[in-house]
C-alpha cells in the first residue's frame, strides 16, 4: 500500500511499504509553467504549505475515502491486549533514565538521545538509540506537559515534522503551554535507521514496471522486490526484527516517564494513528489527550488495506477529474468530460510511457516512464492544494512530452534530492509494514487471481496497486503483528479524525477505530484530501484544540467542513 505520512514543512503535511512504482503530495502550490527548473521548483512547491505528504509504494494500506466500494469484512476476532501496569524490573532503568539535551543546530529546539531495549522480551540483550527532540512551551499560560507528535509513515521523520512545521506551525496557545516533542521511530532517519539499496539501486528500484504484461515482465517486477529484500536483511538482521509498532508504542512509554509525564498526550497523523491506537491499547492507563488524525483500521488484513486503499485513490481521483474538467487547462479534457472518461485518458497516457518514457533533463538520465508517473499522479491525490500543479505537470508531459515535473512530484513522494540520494523513508516503511502484518502476497499467481478486485476498485490505478502489493512476499524476517481490534478498555477520553474523501486512510477506516475504541469521540471532516487538522477547517482546527487544551472533547458524531 501506498504508505502514509503528513508532513507540513514550514510554512502556513499504510500502510505501504516502498515498492516500486509509488509516490507523497501536499502544500498549495500556484500553477505554473515548466521551465529549466521544474523539477527543483516542484520540489520545493510540495514541500511549501499546508498539504499533506504520504509516500511509499504498498504495503499495509490506507482506506477509501466515502463509501467502500466492497462488501463488508468481518473484523479481526484477537484484541490487542494492555500490558501490566507495574513495571518490569528489567525495564526500570530504561524508565528511568536521564536524557541530555543539547543544541539541534535548529533555533529553538533541542534534542537528546534516549536508550530503549532492543527487543522488550529480552531487555538485557542490547538497546535500541533513539533521537528525541523538543521546543519548550514558550508561555504564557501553566505549562501542561509534554505534546508528543508523529506524522505517520511508517518511515516519516517525527523530528523532521517538529522542526520543520509543528514546532512553529501549530497553534500559539498551543505551543505556549506544550513542550513540543518528537521521537524518531526505531529504524527511522536519526533512530537507527534501515537501509536496503545505494541509490543507485533504488532509482532502478522505483522505475521497475508495476503493470507487468508478460511473464518476463512479471519475473523481473518480483526479483526487483526480491533484490529489495534481501538488501534490507543484509543491513541489520537484529534490527530488522524488532521495529514494529508494538515496541515503537512501547518506545513512546519509555519517553513519557522520562519527560515526567503522568499520562501520554499525542496527535497522530495517518499510521501515527495505528502509532497511538496501540499506545492506548497497550496503556490504557496512561493515555492522556490522544488526537487520531486519518485513522488506519487495525482489525483489516494487508491485502484488505491495500484494496481500500486501492478504491481510496480511485474517489480521489474522481475528485480531481472532476475540478479538472472545470478548469481551461485540465489535460483530461473540457467540460462536460466525466471522470470515467478522464480516467481512460490517463490509463491511455500511462500505457504510452510503458513503452515510449519521455525526456525530464534528469542529471541523472532518468526518463518519465509509467511506474514513475503513476507515482507522480498519486503524489497529488493526497491533498487538493497540489491540483493545479498536476494538472501543470501533466500538460508539459502530455503536451510538449516533457516530463521533469511528474518526475518532481515522484522524487518528492520518495524523498529523493536533488543530488540523487534517497531517504530512509522507504525503507523503514517496508520494514516496519512487513513486520506488522502477514503480506498481501506471495508470490504472482495470487496477484494475478486478484486483478479483477482492484481493477473493478480503481480502473486507473488498480492493476499497478495489485502488483505493489506483492512487495511483503519476499521480506527476508516473518511478520511478528496480526490484524487486530483495539479496544483500550478504561482510556480517557481519544478524538478519532476522519476525512470523508481521504484516499489513503478512508473514512470507513476511522468510523470502524472510533468504533472499536472503548472512550472515542469520532469527529468528521466532510473535505477530500489526507488527514483534516490544520488544513483549513476553523471547526476541526477548533474542536482540537479546545480538546488539547481544555481536555474536552468534541461531541460524538461531530460533523465539520
Amino acid at each position: 500500500m501506498y504508505f502514509r505520512r503528513v508532513f507540513r514543512p514550514t510554512g502556513p503535511d499504510s500502510t505501504p511499504s516502498g515498492g516500486p512504482g509509488s509516490g507523497p503530495a501536499g502544500g498549495r502550490p500556484p500553477a505554473r509553467e515548466p521551465g529549466p527548473g521544474a523539477r527543483a521548483a516542484a520540489v520545493r512547491a510540495l514541500r511549501r504549505g499546508g498539504g499533506v505528504l504520504a509516500a511509499a509504494a504498498l504495503v499495509l494500506a490506507a482506506c477509501s475515502a466515502g463509501e467502500s466500494r466492497h462488501q463488508p469484512v468481518p473484523a479481526a476476532e484477537a484484541v490487542l491486549a494492555a500490558l501490566p501496569r507495574s513495571t518490569p524490573a528489567a525495564l526500570v532503568p530504561y524508565y528511568e533514565q536521564k536524557l541530555t539535551w543539547r543544541d539541534c543546530g535548529v533555533p529553538g529546539f533541542q534534542c537528546a538521545t534516549m536508550k530503549a531495549p532492543l527487543d522488550y522480551a529480552k531487555p538485557t540483550a542490547g538497546d535500541v538509540r533513539l533521537a528525541v527532540a523538543r521546543k519548550k512551551a514558550t508561555g504564557p499560560g501553566a505549562r501542561l506537559g509534554s505534546l508528543l507528535v508523529n506524522p505517520g509513515g511508517p518511515g516519516g521523520s517525527a523530528i523532521d515534522y517538529l522542526q520543520q512545521f509543528a514546532g512553529t506551525g501549530y497553534p500559539a496557545e498551543i505551543r505556549a503551554r506544550y513542550d513540543l516533542v518528537a521521537m524518531d521511530p526505531r529504524g527511522v532517519a536519526r533512530s537507527e535507521p534501515v537501509q536496503c539499496l545505494d541509490d543507485r539501486a533504488m532509482d532502478t528500484y522505483t522505475q521497475t514496471d508495476v503493470t507487468p504484461d508478460d511473464r518476463t515482465e512479471i519475473d523481473a517486477l518480483a526479483g526487483a522486490y526480491r533484490r529489495f529484500a534481501e538488501g534490507c536483511g543484509a543491513h541489520d538482521p537484529r534490527l530488522l526484527r524488532h521495529v514494529s509498532t508494538v515496541e515503537a508504542a512501547r518506545d513512546m512509554d519509555v519517553l513519557r516517564a522520562v519527560l515526567g509525564d503522568r499520562k501520554l498526550t499525542y496527535v497522530g497523523a495517518s499510521y501515527g494513528t495505528f502509532l497511538g491506537a496501540t499506545y492506548a491499547g497497550l496503556f490504557p492507563d496512561r493515555v492522556g489527550r490522544l488526537v487520531l488524525d486519518g485513522a488506519m483500521d487495525p482489525s483489516l488484513s494487508a491485502r484488505r488495506m491495500n484494496l481500500d486503499q486501492t478504491a481510496g485513490f480511485e474517489t480521489a481521483f474522481q475528485s480531481f477529474a472532476r475540478d479538472c474538467a472545470r478548469r481551461s487547462d485540465c489535460p483530461l479534457g473540457g467540460r462536460g468530460t466525466t471522470p470515467h472518461e478522464a480516467g481512460d485518458r490517463l490509463a491511455a497516457f500511462f500505457r504510452t510511457l510503458d513503452t515510449r518514457p519521455l525526456p525530464t533533463g534528469d542529471p541523472d538520465g532518468r526518463k518519465l516512464g509509467e511506474a514513475l508517473a503513476t507515482t507522480g499522479v498519486i503524489a497529488a491525490m493526497y491533498d487538493q492544494g497540489a491540483w493545479p500543479q498536476l494538472r501543470g505537470a501533466l500538460n508539459t508531459a502530455m503536451k510538449q512530452n516533457d516530463g521533469a515535473a511528474l518526475l518532481a512530484l515522484s522524487d518528492s513522494y520518495y524523498e529523493r534530492d536533488t543530488r540523487g540520494h534517497y531517504a530512509n523513508l522507504m525503507y523503514a516503511n517496508a520494514a516496519v509494514n512487513c513486520l506488522d502484518l502477514p503480506a498481501a502476497f506471495t508470490g504472482p499467481d495470487e496477484v494475478e487471481r486478484a486483478l479483477p478486485a482492484f481493477e473493478k476498485a480503481s480502473p486507473v490505478f488498480g492493476r499497478g496497486l495489485a502488483w505493489a502489493s506483492l512487495n511483503c512476499g519476499y521480506w527476508p524476517v516473518k511478520p511478528t503483528g496480526e490484524a487486530h481490534r483495539i479496544e483500550a478498555k478504561g482510556a480517557a477520553p481519544i478524538v478519532v479524525v476522519g476525512t470523508t474523501r481521504d484516499p489513503a486512510t478512508p473514512y470507513r477506516w476511522a468510523q470502524s477505530l472510533a468504533g472499536q475504541l472503548s472512550s472515542a469521540h469520532l469527529l468528521t471532516y466532510d473535505g477530500d484530501g489526507h488527514t483534516a487538522y490544520g488544513r483549513g477547517s476553523r471547526c476541526i482546527d477548533s474542536a482540537i484544540d479546545t480538546y488539547l487544551l481544555r481536555g474536552t472533547p468534541p461531541a460524538k458524531g461531530k460533523h465539520c467542513s
